[in-house]
């Protein structure tokens, strides 16, 4: 274990050490090319790591650099002229992969000099090869051309190498004969040519300007002279005639002055009168407008006093129809809550009646079973037994009345012979219901005389009331 710890350190170690031996870091303007134990790798303005032993590191400077390209001879031109040319050129190293390849097989850690040396030679004789092709006069006049041709003829040869070119720029050219000199001669001649016949020119032109001028300026004198004094003599008539025409005007004036002083007045008197006048018919017609604006307000005063009232009649008329709605719909609604409670009543009375009648239905089928067990005797003893709450009956709606009043042969003796008649009746209905003669029963009974009332032969059975509803017959009757 120990041992397997130790080796694991060793290698850490070891490590570190080929981290910090092996670390490099490229310069923005150098590329770093290691190559060897791993595929070439190219650094530029980044770091990276170097096996020690097992890999090396090359630097190509990829700074550019400015040469110095002069025809070492006389180089004679498309004429036949010897001449030397003396540029500048400013190359680097091409910044692809492939232009640096190239560029490592010639200038690996080289430095400038030794760069610009093995260049100077190749731009040189291209710089040559193009004197050779053009005439001077060309060369000296159009130097750019001459440049430009230059840059073409010389890139290709140049990229062999993986160098660019950036500029090409023609310093001076020189000739063995002072040709360029006699060129410039005659060019100087030229222009001093045309310089002496543009003075001479400009001369004879400021001499007819200048005489020109001075008769214009005498002209331009004696035409000013002239017209002075004929402005003058013009002033001095004018003058006299603005004398005359100002002493006419001014006694025009004085006299128009009067007249128009009269006349102001006099216009002065009308406006003062016409102003009265307007004033007045104003003053009444504003108190005209008054009356008007007053009976209007009063109209409107009255107005909106009535609409007032009339808003406030129709806002309580409203009101009170509102308050009589509600109270109809309130006693609608109670009496509909009456009628309901009449109805419920109602409804219990005749299930009353319903289960009396039941009752007393079973009481007569046990009556009636009784008669049948007792014959004649028991159909009497309940005729008689049912008189009196018959006549009750009969005599219970008047004990309703507070007060009868009888008209024509009505007495309380005819009162009780309709009750009595009422009662008979009702006796009779039972009979011819039931299929019984009840007198001929009641007469068996008895075995003696029926009461009569003397009028006819009708039977009346004359029941004694009780005395407690004869004293309530008595006191309703009256």
């Amino acid at each position: 274990m120990n041992e397997i710890l130790i080796g694991v350190a060793v290698a850490v170690v070891l490590l570190l050490v080929i981290v910090l031996i092996g670390y490099v870091k490229a310069p923005p303007d150098t590329a770093y090319m290691i190559s060897g134990f791993r595929k070439t790798r190219i650094l530029i303005g980044k770091a990276g790591i170097r096996i020690p032993f097992l890999e090396r590191l090359d630097k190509l400077s990829l700074k550019m650099f400015s040469v110095d390209v002069k025809t070492t001879d006389y180089v004679p031109n498309a004429e036949y002229i010897n001449v030397k040319v003396d540029a500048t050129v400013k190359i680097r190293i091409g910044q692809s992969q492939e232009m640096m390849a190239l560029a490592s097989k010639f200038f690996l850690n080289e430095d400038e000099k030794m760069i610009i040396n093995r260049v100077q030679d190749t731009l040189e004789g291209n710089m040559r090869e193009i004197v050779g092709q053009m005439r001077l006069e060309e060369m000296v006049t159009d130097r750019k051309a001459f440049g430009e041709r230059v840059q073409e003829n010389a890139i290709p040869d140049l990229q062999k190498m993986g160098l660019e070119m950036i500029s090409f720029n023609v310093q001076s050219f020189a000739d063995q004969n002072n040709v360029i000199e006699d060129l410039g001669i005659d060019n100087i001649s030229q222009i001093k040519k045309g310089a002496a016949v543009a003075k001479a020119q400009a001369d004879r032109d400021i001499a007819i300007a200048q005489a020109q001028a001075a008769k214009e300026a005498n002209e331009a004198k004696v035409q000013s002279e002239m017209e002075i004094a004929e402005k003058q003599t013009s002033l001095a008539i004018r003058q006299a005639e603005l004398k005359q025409q100002s002493d006419v005007k001014k006694a025009e004036a004085d006299a128009a002055y009067s007249i128009q002083e009269q006349k102001q007045r006099k216009t002065i008197e009308i406006a003062s009168a016409n102003a009265d006048i307007a004033r007045a018919e104003r003053t009444a017609e504003l108190k005209a407008k008054e009356v008007d604006v007053t009976k209007q307000t009063l109209d409107a005063q009255i107005r909106a006093k009535a609409d007032a009232e009339r808003y406030a009649a129709q806002q309580a008329a409203e009101a009170e129809l509102f308050r009589r709605t509600k109270e109809a719909e309130a006693k609608m609604i109670e009496r509909k809550r009456e009628a309901e409670g009449i109805r419920a009543v109602g409804e219990a009375e005749a299930e009353a009646i319903k289960l009396k009648a039941l009752a007393e239905a079973e009481g007569i089928d046990k009556k009636a079973e009784a008669m049948k067990k007792y014959g004649e005797a028991a159909v009497v003893e309940m005729i008689m037994n049912a008189l009196p709450e018959i006549a009750k009956n009969v005599a219970e709606p008047l004990s309703k009345v507070d007060k009868i009043t009888m008209y024509g042969e009505g007495n309380s003796a005819k009162l009780l012979s309709d009750i009595v008649n009422g009662t008979t009746q009702v006796t009779e209905g039972i009979a011819s219901g039931m299929g019984i003669d009840i007198k001929s029963l009641i007469m068996g009974a008895l075995g003696g005389k029926l009461a009569s009332d003397g009028k006819n032969d009708t039977p009346v059975v004359v029941v004694q009331p009780s005395t407690e509803a004869a004293a309530t017959q008595n006191n309703k009757t009256e």
